[in-house]
């Protein structure tokens, strides 16, 4: 592990303070999980740009998935 030094506002921190010892965590430890889980979310968020952009380029034509339409009804048993 390394050690960073960094710059936050100061109600930023308090809140940070608040938050993670509610949750009885550290500060670094707490600071850890939310960058952890905004990587996840920008990885998320990219991915999602990627798909959108491959439909942008292929979009979908009429009938292409009418294969597949009598696989999605469910029979009653």
């Amino acid at each position: 592990m390394k050690t960073i030094q960094m710059t936050i506002e100061e109600d930023l921190l308090t809140q940070v303070d608040q938050a993670s010892h509610s949750l009885g965590v550290a500060r670094s430890s707490f600071i850890r999980q939310a960058l952890k889980l905004a990587l996840r979310e920008r990885k998320i968020a990219d991915l999602e740009q990627k798909q959108i952009a491959g439909y942008q380029r292929y979009p979908v034509t009429a009938g292409e998935f009418d294969l597949w339409e009598a696989e999605q009804v469910w029979e009653e048993k």
